[in-house]
């Protein structure tokens, strides 16, 4: 650990300072953007997945299970990140660098720095969505990439923090959806059966019959001759 700053690496309060100087010098529109983005990234990876949970409703159960299930493989190391937080109590980068002019407001005291829970949200989600959508994994990993490095530039996080929430996300996100994917998927097998969830876990067809091929269709009476 570099002795500069207590518990930072002297390459990463490097590097901060670098971005964070860069950010500085970049347009106002640029800055402004970057900022708005930092919090929308999440807001994008919920609306990803909700509308993969509307697709699965046309699909097996296999798929239908990985919709469910990709929530809690983000959530999981989000809580997990906010956890080791509140356990390392590590200072944020504009709590010490008194000359560092960051883009967004500095997080108040107690909202401590490593990992960065941002930066674990959207690699979890990434891997969710990878998971679900394989041709989205290059953009998928590349919203994870933005948003880990919008954090530095705004100034709020150490390069380290970022690996250290997306390494966290991304080794996490695909163990829970390793370790639940049988369970869950024999629970949607059964639970759409229920009628009651039929709008919840799968659609119908125009003549009212459940879709999906993991869905048994009813047969049509024999006609009378």
């Amino acid at each position: 650990m570099g002795g500069e700053i207590e518990d930072v690496p002297d390459i990463s309060a490097e590097w901060y300072r670098e971005v964070v100087a860069f950010a500085a010098g970049t347009p106002a529109w640029v800055r402004h953007s970057m900022e708005m983005a930092t919090d929308v990234v999440p807001a994008l990876v919920v609306v990803f997945l909700a509308a993969a949970w509307w697709r699965a409703r046309w699909e097996d159960d296999r798929r239908m299970a990985l919709a469910l299930l990709a929530p809690v493989a983000v959530l999981v190391p989000y809580l997990a990140s906010e956890g080791i937080k509140s356990l390392l109590r590590l200072r944020r980068p504009c709590w010490d660098l008194a000359g560092a002019v960051t883009v967004a407001p500095c997080p108040p005291y107690g909202d401590w720095s490593l990992p960065s829970n941002h930066a674990a949200f959207a690699a979890a989600g990434a891997v969710a969505l990878a998971a679900l959508w394989r041709g989205a994994a290059p953009a998928a990993g590349l919203l994870a990439v933005a948003e880990a490095f919008s954090r530095v530039f705004v100034g709020v996080h150490y390069p380290h923090d970022v690996v250290a929430g997306a390494l966290l996300g991304a080794v996490t996100a695909p163990l829970v959806l390793l370790v639940l994917r049988g369970p869950a998927i024999a629970l949607v097998a059964t639970l759409r059966r229920r009628p009651v969830l039929a709008l919840v876990l799968t659609t119908r067809d125009e003549r009212g019959s459940e879709a999906g091929p993991a869905i048994p269709r009813r047969k049509a009476p024999p006609r009378a001759r």
